[in-house]
């Protein structure tokens, strides 16, 4: 029979609804229960994609005599990590105080107000790798509640009291008065310090596990020294070759369980892959080189055939499991590579030979494979290398090893595949609608712009509700107050949507947005909270200040203002943004890898704008000879905007765009430096001169 978990809209919840457990959702009726029967409640919090959340299921939730206990001793609550970002902030730290460290499955026991006192991650069915069973920890833990209850008491009331230092103010370190000052030599600091870090061998930071570094890649492909780029670069290309990719299907997995990028855990994230987008069209745009390009396009790619919702808006995940077991649909025996190339249309006669060496070679395949005795196809030998090896033409090497990479894959799609979790996350939506903004910016990539204004339409239907974000989407049903990532993470989304097409929508539900975050967010001593003033009051108001694999939300919404008091004038606006990241000049000193973020925004704020206006009627030939000016050479360093008049509703929002005309009726570029313009020019060849001169004024922050 079904749970209270029946009725729910996240597909993590449902995929426990006939769990023997009485799960009940988040919420009131739970922790009523728990204060009329005194008993304490057992959370855990996982998602959809979560290998380890499936296997603790099968062992322990579908257990019958385990579901016994849960249900006799505890008021038992599931959480979707994912639909309540929040909750799972909070309850995290508490295991991490508790531990030092946390995962998902997240499991923890609280007192009928919420209130933690015991917390770990996975718990065996059976003593082993040195954990305890869990029906032995739950039954430790409600003896505890019944016989010590004193004693669990004071230990909640000491968990209570480390997790209030989420939601204390700034401390007052005088940090947002020089930040002009400090950008320079604190990027610069930090860019040394990723350097003393770096894997010279297998690129990125640090060893096993090896996760996708965002926040340092987008640091230093934004810094001018080589070094810099030299340093992003070859970890993208590790990345770009490692089982981590997908070399088949496009995209990323979310981390690499080695420290060489070899084998996978296998789910597929939607905020990773966003991510990656930018930084790949970037790295190509620094450098020029194709394979940069290629995997960008990949991941649009993947994106538009695999993540794509009815409407527009993009699922969340896809499982690391299919087939009751973790990587059965991208792994590979060599019997199945070499079964697959045999039917394989290839016109050329030693298709069986030289070519199917040639992809072996290429992408490692033996018997046994690495992975279980399995192959996670990656890049192993470069194809020129291999071709040369082979007395093969690098040309028809190449066109091999495209026909052989379509038929792995008609193959592969022949498989059961991976579950999807397709919930639209609107804080998700909004870091894949920024990498797609930029693959149409920096590749030209028209699927992306596609896809990117698809996913603005959608959450500006299904999600934006009397001037209010909601954070999840699914079935036709928006649930959950948006929090602070969803406003940010969104609103920069829009902003760089805004930048490929200067389309007026984008611009002003930025703004909206903007305000929202100031009004229900902000903190008056300094900085933001992760939740909204007018949402569900939980244990302790958090605030997320260092990146993990998101962005700060702090530092997102920061970064959000700054641009805005670019395009706007309005120092509150920026005053906003340096009192939320100057506090932090310490930290970001100490730990540039969890502040890259923060230290984006720093150089934002140092930098003197560089702002376009454009006066012309949207859509009109010269009106678009104009924009199309702007987007070859322009909009990698400045700001513009594009309004029809000095009457434009929009131009009211804009101070810079008040009063601006056209010259003689045409389409007119006003090129401006922190408000000082040159002569307005309607001659597109002028404009382009204008605007390389602008450009070359530097371009720290952009990014």
């Amino acid at each position: 029979m079904a749970n209270r978990l029946a009725g729910a809209t996240s597909p993590y919840l449902l995929q426990h609804a006939n769990d023997p457990v009485d799960w009940y959702p988040w919420g009131e009726e739970a922790f009523e229960r728990a204060r009329r029967e005194d008993l304490p409640l057992l959370l855990s919090i996982g998602y959809a994609s979560c290998h380890w959340c499936h296997v603790m299921a099968r062992e322990s939730f579908r257990d019958e005599a385990t579901a016994r206990t849960m249900n006799e001793r505890f008021v038992s609550v599931k959480v979707d990590r994912e639909e309540r970002p929040d909750v799972d902030a909070i309850y995290m730290n508490a295991v991490q105080a508790m531990t030092g460290s946390g995962g998902w499955p997240l499991t923890v026991a609280t007192t009928a107000d919420g209130e933690p006192f015991f917390g770990g991650t996975y718990f065996p069915p059976e003593d082993r790798w040195g954990q305890p069973a869990f029906r032995r920890v739950l039954e430790a833990v409600s003896d505890a509640w019944r016989e010590r209850r004193e004693e669990v008491m004071r230990a909640a009331g000491r968990i209570g009291e480390r997790l209030r230092v989420l939601e204390a103010p700034f401390p007052d370190d005088g940090g947002g008065a020089d930040i002009e000052d400090d950008a320079e030599a604190l990027q610069a600091a930090g860019v040394a310090a990723l350097s003393e870090s770096f894997d010279a061998s297998h690129g990125g930071f640090g060893g096993a596990p090896k996760f996708p570094p965002h926040g340092p890649l987008r640091l230093l492909l934004a810094r001018p020294e080589p070094e810099a780029l030299q340093l992003a670069a070859a970890t993208l290309r590790a990345m770009a070759d490692g089982g981590i990719h997908d070399q088949l299907g496009g995209g990323f997995a979310r981390y690499s369980v080695d420290a060489e990028w070899r084998v996978p855990h296998f789910e597929k994230m939607l905020y990773d892959n966003g991510q990656l987008l930018s930084r790949y069209a970037e790295a190509h745009a620094r450098t020029g080189e194709p394979r940069f390009a290629e995997v960008a396009h990949g991941i649009v790619t993947w994106l538009a055939r695999r993540m794509t919702m009815p409407g527009g808006g993009l699922a969340s995940s896809l499982d690391a499991d299919s087939e009751g077991g973790e990587g059965r649909y991208y792994s590979w025996s060599e019997a199945e590579v070499d079964e697959a190339l045999a039917a394989a249309e290839d016109p050329a006669p030693d298709a069986a030979g030289r070519g199917a060496l040639l992809v072996k070679r290429v992408f490692g395949v033996r018997t046994p494979g690495d992975f279980e005795g399995r192959n996670v196809l990656r890049r192993v030998e470069q194809p020129a290398a291999v071709a040369a090896a082979l007395g093969l033409e690098p040309d028809e090497a190449e066109a091999r090893l495209a026909r052989a990479r379509e038929a792995l894959l008609r193959v592969r799609e022949t498989r059961p595949r991976p579950a999807i979790d397709d919930k639209v996350l609107a804080s998700w939506n909004g870091l894949a609608l920024t990498g797609l903004a930029d693959a149409a910016r920096l590749l030209g990539d028209a699927e992306a712009l596609a896809l990117a204004r698809g996913v603005a339409g959608f959450c500006r239907r299904e999600l934006w509700q009397g001037g209010r974000l909601r954070h999840a989407a699914r079935a036709g049903e928006a649930q959950v107050e948006g929090m602070l990532e969803d406003y940010a993470y969104l609103g920069l989304g829009l902003l760089a949507l805004h930048r490929v097409t200067l389309e007026r929508e984008p611009l002003a539900w930025a703004l909206d947005l903007a305000a929202v975050v100031r009004r229900d967010f902000e903190d008056v001593s300094g900085g933001f909270y992760s939740t909204s003033s007018r949402g569900e009051r939980l244990l302790v108001r958090p605030r997320a200040l260092a990146d993990a694999s998101t962005p700060a939300d702090n530092a997102a919404a920061a970064e959000l203002l700054a641009r805005l008091a670019r395009l706007t004038g309005d120092a509150a606006l920026a005053g906003a943004a340096r009192r939320a990241v100057g506090p932090l000049r310490a930290a970001a000193r100490e730990h540039p890898h969890a502040f890259a973020s923060s230290l984006m925004v720093w150089a934002l704020l140092a930098e003197a704008p560089r702002e376009v206006v454009l006066v012309g009627e949207p859509g009109a030939p010269d009106t678009a000879a104009l924009t199309a000016v702007w987007r070859q050479h322009g909009s990698a360093a400045a700001t513009a905007v594009l309004v029809a008049g000095p009457d434009d509703p929009l131009a009211a929002r804009i101070p810079l765009a008040s009063g601006r005309e056209r010259l003689e009726g045409r389409a007119t570029a006003y090129v401006c430096r922190a408000g000082a313009c040159r002569l307005p020019t309607a001659d597109p060849a002028e404009f382009e001169r204008q605007l390389q001169a602008l450009v070359a004024g530097g371009a720290a922050g952009a990014g």
